[in-house]
């Protein structure tokens, strides 16, 4: 039978929960959200655990959540999580700081089992036998009343959360790997990864690399006036401006409304609600000096000969893999290798834990002072 959960919706009911959960040791925390509409995403239920009390706290009908955030951003409370990332986002806007500490029961389990991405539902099916209900899955969360079996749904993500989080944590000491996720949980943690920079928004513009020099700096302005501006309303990017519209303004750089209305996608409406402001910024962009011009990032480019090298560095990292019980995704990637292969200092897998595993011996075969031989049908390396 599902252990029983309460649903708050008043003050105080809320200062209640914070005082039960005050001064605990960890807490297990979920999220149900919404973001198809807004730039930022809509927290539309909140779901919390302790050892003894379950919690689905309605922020919609609430003026603040301060006497629960106070709790969860005490510095001597664990804070657990699965796939982290959306929810921390979440609390960093809320607060514009990030929780910690943090454990991710998604990235644990990538260095306990062979999978990297494990969702939450298969995650709990594998570790504790339990098939979660899936019918909720696209739930409008901002819709109220919630019903009995969307609560439920939202319960259960971090009712069966804490016996995974103890289950993940005796698997890593035991195998002497709880230290291995320090240096993944402190990069989760980086108030960085959450906060919006619209001085970079350009480089997530599809079709960028169709354009050059000052067309660039053009599309960095133009980027960044609709990070903003979308940031301002509250709306997607794409509801200000689709990318195929930036794009073919930044390449032919118009200046002057009659310009401007000959842009595909730019309808009188948008002109008359955006013109001034993309004229503005168009102009800002060209004007920009050329040695401020923003660069592309280079395209990753290696010959027949290194792609053999990253093969075989492929072997290698695989090898080494599945003798660690690891995903080799999460040790290092394709790109990684080839990076590797490069000579590039910062590929993750040359620090902390993932070099222990593998960085080391692939560093070595590079130098070739290891080599891969083949014996009885399997692969080996040796010292050379």
């Amino acid at each position: 039978m599902s252990e029983d959960f309460i649903y708050i919706d008043d003050r105080a009911g809320l200062e209640d929960l914070a005082a039960r959960l005050r001064g605990a040791p960890w807490l297990c925390v979920d999220t149900e959200f919404m973001r198809e509409h807004t730039y930022y995403p809509r927290l539309c239920l909140l779901q919390v655990a302790s050892a003894d009390v379950v919690a689905c706290i309605d922020p919609l009908a609430l003026d603040n959540l301060d006497p629960l955030l106070e709790v969860l951003y005490d510095p001597a409370t664990m804070k657990v999580l699965h796939a982290a990332k959306q929810d921390l986002e979440i609390l960093y806007h809320m607060t514009g700081k990030v929780p910690t500490p943090l454990f991710d029961t998604q990235v644990a389990a990538a260095v306990l089992f062979h999978n990297d991405q494990i969702g939450y539902a298969n995650l709990v099916e594998r570790m504790l036998g339990v098939q979660l209900e899936k019918a909720h899955t696209r739930t409008d969360w901002s819709l109220r009343p919630l019903d009995a079996g969307q609560l439920r749904y939202a319960a259960d993500d971090v009712i069966y959360l804490r016996q995974v989080y103890h289950a993940q944590c005796e698997a890593l000491e035991a195998q002497g790997r709880m230290s291995w996720l320090t240096e993944d949980f402190a990069t989760l943690a980086d108030p960085a990864s959450y906060a919006p920079n619209p001085e970079q928004a350009w480089k997530r513009v599809k079709e960028a690399r169709r354009l050059k020099g000052r067309q660039l700096a053009v599309l960095k302005a133009l980027a960044a006036w609709r990070e903003e501006r979308a940031m301002r309303v509250d709306k997607p990017r794409k509801w200000v401006l689709r990318d195929e519209v930036l794009t073919e303004l930044a390449r032919r750089m118009p200046e002057s409304r009659d310009e401007l209305a000959k842009t595909r996608g730019l309808d009188g409406a948008a002109l008359d609600r955006l013109g001034a402001e993309l004229l503005q910024a168009i102009a800002a962009g060209a004007g920009t000096p050329q040695d401020q011009w923003p660069q592309l990032e280079p395209r990753l480019v290696v010959t027949p000969a290194q792609e053999a090298v990253a093969d075989t560095l492929m072997a290698l990292l695989r090898l080494r893999a599945s003798e660690q019980e690891l995903s080799p995704a999460m040790l290092a990637t394709r790109k990684d290798l080839e990076r590797l292969v490069l000579g590039d200092p910062d590929v993750a897998v040359r620090h902390g834990w993932r070099r222990a595993v593998a960085g080391a011996d692939l560093e070595q075969l590079l130098e070739g002072s290891l080599g891969l031989s083949v014996e009885a049908g399997k692969l080996t390396t040796t010292k050379t």
